[in-house]
Order: C-alpha cells, then structure tokens, then sequence
C-alpha cells in the first residue's frame, strides 16, 4: 500500500501567499442617511472616496457601490424613509485600530465619518450626517 506524504511548502512561499491574501481583503461599509421628509433628496458619492487610517498614513480606496450613484450621477433618496447604501473598499492594513470614511471632493458636503473603530469582521454601519 503507498503511504501518502504531505508535500512541503518553502516558507518564503508561504509568506508571499499570506502578503497576497492580507491584500485583497475588503471592508464594506453599510451607510445610512436618516429619513427627512423633504422631497427630492438627492445623493451620490465620488470615486475619491476612501477609509483613511491617519496613524499609519494609509488610504484605502473605493472599490465598489450598491444602492448609491457615482458621480456625476445622482440616487434620489425617497423621503420619510432611512435610505441605506453600500460601500466596499480595499483593505485595511492589519494594526489599523481607527479609521476615517472621507470624501475628497472639490466641493462641500462630502461624506466623512470620524473615529470608526475597527473591528474582527470589517463590517461596519455608519451614519452619514
């Protein structure tokens, strides 16, 4: 009978998968803008949106939307009601403790939600002011 052996993996191997694998994690932000009860609310967000770990200089970029237009596009936001959208952005870096959602945009009232603390799963709600 033939005896099966694991095969062995050289450990530079191993670290570059692991280096590959911490990258292509993703953080996906579920963002609420509280109902109101005025009509024609419209909303949108911009590519230069990011999560922003200001401790470790780090940006980490949209990278996909649901529910919510891109610019220059506009979603209009139904009144009365808690109008949900969802980001997902690239990952984190591994010690982020706290981060920031920002808009970068060339106007006002761009999306930004301070102090987010980090959390096991990467799976946040956040507010939108």
């Amino acid at each position: 009978m033939e005896t099966l052996t694991k095969p062995e993996i050289v450990t530079e191997v191993l670290e570059s998968l692991q280096t590959k694998i911490q990258e292509e994690r993703q953080v996906i932000v579920h963002c609420c803008l509280p109902a109101t009860y005025q009509l024609g609310n419209m909303i949108r967000v911009w590519q230069s949106t990011f999560l922003i770990d200001n401790a470790l200089n780090h940006r980490s970029p949209l990278i996909h939307h649901e529910n919510i237009s891109l610019f220059p596009e506009w979603t209009l936001v139904p009144p009365t009601k808690d109008f949900w959208f969802t980001l997902v952005f690239a990952g984190l870096p591994k010690d982020c403790k706290i981060f920031d959602l920002k808009e970068v945009i060339p106007e006002e009232g761009g999306f930004f939600v301070k102090n987010i603390k980090r959390n096991a799963t990467d799976i946040y709600r956040v507010m939108i002011d």
